[in-house]
């Protein structure tokens, strides 16, 4: 029977052992080569062609997200199992998106890594739906009120608020619209009033947390 074929990727010398370790006493698994940065993953791919990547998402530099969308631009067929001890929602959505196999928190017990390489192998998805169901209602709320907001300012209010939160001040506000001074001052306390804040600061947050900026 032919064994399945893996390529391990983590930036982390000790987990590459211990991943390691626990595929070699599988008869039906192979490591085939081992990564330690998001570009020597997607050499692996290209060299290797293994049947499955696992893959740490969170690598310096290139990360786990990169790899796989430079798999899918170049057209690799490794299927793809992210292992990671957090991800959030933008990144999960983003994963789903590149079509990601399977998913396998590091908190979990190692034999599920080894259950869900199996069953990625075999055609399977093997993803936390509740997590996926999370990610994706956070998403639509937060999409509803970056829409509920940018209605509710005006052209000039968005283009005040985004170059405040570049930092700049009433008075280079003023000089890049070319407007007054007073003028910008009017517009803050308006946009103050519309958005429930009460100084620069809080703006700055809301616009920055809500997507404005």
């Amino acid at each position: 029977m032919r064994r399945i074929r893996i390529v391990l990727a983590d930036d982390h010398p000790i987990v590459l052992d211990g991943l390691e370790q626990l595929f070699g006493t599988e008869p039906d698994i192979e490591v085939v080569a081992r990564a330690t940065s998001g570009a020597a993953a997607v050499r692996a791919l290209e060299e290797f062609k293994p049947d499955v990547l696992v893959l740490d998402l969170a690598m310096p530099g290139h990360d786990g997200l990169w790899v796989m969308q430079q798999a899918a631009t170049r057209g690799l067929p490794s299927r793809i199992v992210l292992l990671t001890a957090h991800i959030d929602e933008t990144q999960l959505l983003e994963a789903v998106r590149l079509d990601v196999a399977g998913l396998v928190l590091k908190e979990m017990a190692p034999r599920l890594l080894v259950e869900c390489v199996r069953k990625v192998h075999a055609g399977e998805k093997w993803l936390e739906n509740h997590l996926i169901a999370r990610a994706m209602d956070r998403k639509s709320s937060r999409d509803r009120e970056l829409n509920r907001l940018t209605t509710l300012l005006t052209a000039r209010e968005l283009e005040i608020v985004r170059l405040a939160a570049e930092g700049l001040r009433n008075r280079e506000i003023a000089e890049r619209l070319t407007i007054t001074e007073g003028t910008v001052k009017i517009h803050l306390h308006n946009i103050y009033e519309k958005l429930g804040v009460t100084g620069r600061s809080q703006l700055i947050l809301t616009a920055t947390r809500e997507g404005l900026v």
